[in-house]
């Protein structure tokens, strides 16, 4: 497969490098927690309810990020 022709639907569905797997699931930690803590039935005050939004919007956007990290074919070097 080369990987220099790819739009974002095969990109998406081409096998992810090992790292940016584990990011991908860190990422889903962190928008999982943040949605939590909005979501708590009980009253937070505003700075915590605050930094939630911010763990949501940078856990989604890693997340996505990882997800279109793909992995190379390795070219063999030619010695000259």
């Amino acid at each position: 497969m080369k990987n220099k022709n790819l739009n974002l639907a095969e990109r998406v569905k081409a096998p992810t490098p090992k790292w940016f797997k584990v990011l991908r699931t860190v990422g889903i930690a962190l928008a999982s927690v943040g949605g939590i803590i909005i979501a708590s039935p009980i009253a937070l005050p505003v700075g915590l309810v605050s930094a939630a939004g911010y763990l949501v919007l940078g856990g989604s956007i890693i997340s996505v990020v990882s997800q279109t990290g793909v992995k190379t074919e390795e070219q063999p070097q030619q010695s000259k």
